[in-house]
């Protein structure tokens, strides 16, 4: 893959100092269901005798590097909505946004369908119908034959097509074993011990594509549209194992520049296939042991989370990638950030104001839930 410059993004850095990660690189294993080290300055003024000067100054915690340093905005992480704070510990799903109108989507299990302002400062919800208050476990945009829709997988249940306004157009459910051109994903569902573990979705040229990690079927599947219908199409591929196109754990699934990029979480890959699922090649410089759970893109650089700490770190690391070498490593942890320990997915979104473009990361926690945003300082 050919390296991107970065955009450039303004922000103005409070200038009281920088803490460096560290990465530590080991081993792990896909064990979950799904399988503090900064600086403090102190400045002193000796000038005078006021109670404030004695009173040490903590530095700015800060975390990445190079071009991609990052902190905790903690007013839009307050933007949540109030009336969802008990759902939040549930927290699973992911994001994806309209790049028209920059609304970002997200959705809340018990909670319901999000949708969240540009800004990032108001959230509203979507819909009426009870399915959407199931586990949202991944979501797309995407415009089919010129209208706006979105896609849900929901674990367990079901794929869902809607559009914005929150009305379900089809509802996609566990195939039955002759969908397939793909005598395998054909003999699992046809089992009666098959399960059906979506993870994902993403859509490209008029096809769905979801990721279906959580069982030993673990596939990437079509849903193609017919007559305003969606349900499964001909294509799939994949199968457990550690051959090129297999997976171990297909979790996130993501489009992009005509291509289908696959986070192969247990085995810490990113995988970038043909539309026609044809392996084209693995991400190079992703560091062992990371459990990575989802690809997402903005600003000329992949972003990807693994979903827990490797080594000393203190929550699961987030990676800017350029898809030729890992460029900058984020630690919310080191940012102190409550709760936040274990990441499930990330999303990078760009704000608009004046003319200035500001590159936020909208972090979905895992394990104890939590929503976070960080801020690009530089």
């Amino acid at each position: 893959m050919q390296k991107r410059t970065a955009l450039a993004v303004l922000s103005i850095v409070s200038s009281l100092g920088l803490s460096s990660t560290i990465m530590a690189q080991t081993t792990q294993h896909d064990h979950t269901h799904h399988a503090h080290e900064h600086n403090d300055m102190a400045h002193h003024h000796p000038h005078g005798p006021m109670a404030s000067d004695e009173i040490p100054m903590q530095a700015k915690l800060l975390t990445g590097q190079g071009e991609f340093i990052f902190s905790w905005d903690q007013e839009l992480t307050a933007a949540f909505p109030k009336e969802a704070h008990e759902f939040e510990p549930g927290m699973h799903g992911g994001f994806n946004e309209d790049p028209e109108t920059g609304i970002v989507y997200t959705g809340i299990p018990g909670y319901g369908l999000c949708a969240i302002s540009p800004d990032l400062t108001k959230w509203s919800t979507i819909g009426n119908d009870p399915r959407l208050k199931d586990n949202i476990h991944g979501i797309v945009f995407f415009v089919h034959k010129g209208k706006k829709h979105l896609a849900v997988a929901q674990e367990g249940k079901r794929v869902l097509v809607l559009t914005l306004d929150g009305t379900i157009v089809s509802e996609v459910l566990k195939p039955t074993g002759s969908e397939f051109k793909f005598a395998e994903a054909n003999e699992f569902f046809g089992s009666k011990d098959s399960n059906f573990g979506v993870t994902d979705v993403t859509y490209l040229n008029g096809t769905l594509y979801v990721a279906h990690g959580y069982s030993a079927g673990d596939f990437v599947m079509t849903i193609k549209e017919k007559n305003g219908v969606w349900s499964w199409g001909k294509l799939a591929w994949g199968g457990k194992g550690d051959k090129p196109g297999q997976f171990q754990t297909a979790h996130g699934i993501y489009a992009h520049e005509k291509h289908i990029l696959v986070a192969n979480r247990a085995a810490g890959q990113v995988v970038k296939f043909t539309k026609k699922g044809k392996f084209v090649e693995t991400f190079n410089d992703i560091p062992e042991g990371s459990l990575v759970c989802n690809v997402s893109y903005k600003a000329e650089h992949y972003f990807l989370n693994a979903l827990q700490a490797i080594g000393e770190q203190k929550s699961a690391p987030i990676y800017v990638h350029s898809g030729e070498k890992l460029l900058s490593t984020v630690i919310p942890g080191d940012l102190d950030i409550p709760v936040l320990t274990n990441i499930h997915q990330v999303w990078p979104h760009i704000v608009t104001e004046n003319g200035t473009k500001q590159l936020y990361l909208l972090v979905h926690g895992w394990n104890k839930g939590k929503f976070a945003v960080l801020k690009m300082e530089k």
